[in-house]
């Protein structure tokens, strides 16, 4: 089987880069890597991100068997990011968002890959778009439940603690708040470099939008249990901003899902162990695809 690490010689320098017209007609920052007849995996991040999270995992020999695509959701990163609430509260933007990446890139088949939020956007893509043009999914700390019934029970005070702060208009103080997030999410020691790169593609997201992404109410379970591909939940055992208890409540609602656990691990696996991660993904990639 072929290994699958981080490899430096998988440059940014071979990325295409697109923009895909989404929801609403908004710009969407794209890009990808690898061979464009490789099994396809789109990687959607979650809150205040970008494509940049998948550091790891693009400039890794998965580059060199998979098609790996990551996109900047609305409002976040390169894309367009309109201040305005009703950008971000409408389930039906976020499902014609992936819908047109997926389309416009002509993807066969792809394992969707959410983190974190990005699972909220899957969801919405499945209540929308069904599941016939996907071959899997992964949920890494996936969240598919938001309100006031999901704080404390699924979302943790990873989250919650630093929230008001991370929405305020005043910059030192959602700096703050952010630079603490990101290092809550951390549990596994990660390099000084990859901290400071978090932090940054978390703070250019306006502080407007970081809230304006939490001003809906979700609910994934209709779209879950009906599921019919393979659902792989990867999930750290230390996560404090996406509880484990969420992960338990997928096993129980989804009969396709399987959950691979790390311990000593938060909220972030494929940044924190992405030796395992990238593994494992790969794993599930061929699997669906053999």
């Amino acid at each position: 089987m072929t290994t699958i690490a981080r490899d430096a010689r998988v440059s940014t320098a071979r990325t295409k880069a697109h923009t895909v017209r989404g929801g609403g007609g908004l710009g969407l920052h794209v890009r990808e890597w690898g061979p464009e007849d490789g099994t396809p995996i789109v990687l959607v991040h979650g809150w205040s991100q970008n494509h940049l999270c998948w550091a790891k995992q693009v400039e890794s020999a998965l580059a060199r068997e998979f098609r790996l695509v990551a996109f900047d959701l609305r409002g976040h990163g390169m894309s367009g990011a309109p201040l305005g609430r009703e950008h971000y509260t409408d389930a039906a933007l976020w499902a014609d968002d992936l819908a047109a990446v997926l389309g416009e890139l002509g993807l066969v088949r792809p394992v969707l890959v959410g983190w974190s939020y990005g699972a909220f956007v899957i969801c919405d893509y499945l209540r929308a778009h069904g599941e016939a043009r996907i071959a899997a999914i992964e949920f890494v700390e996936g969240v598919t439940e938001l309100g006031e019934s999901a704080f404390g029970t699924f979302i943790g005070p990873g989250f919650l603690d630093h929230f008001v702060d991370a929405t305020s208009d005043d910059l030192p103080t959602s700096l703050r708040a952010m630079r603490s997030f990101v290092r809550t999410c951390l549990v596994a020691p990660v390099s000084d470099e990859d901290v400071e790169a978090a932090i940054c593609w978390n703070i250019v997201v306006p502080a407007a939008i970081r809230a304006n992404l939490a001003a809906r109410e979700i609910h994934g379970d209709d779209v879950l249990r009906g599921l019919g591909v393979p659902l792989l939940l990867t999930h750290g055992r230390e996560d404090s901003v996406v509880l484990p208890a969420m992960a338990e409540h997928l096993l129980a609602t989804c009969a396709t899902a399987e959950a691979s656990w790390y311990d000593g691990v938060g909220h972030a696996p494929h940044i924190e162990a992405p030796d395992r991660f990238n593994r494992e993904l790969a794993a599930l990639a061929r699997r669906v695809h053999a």
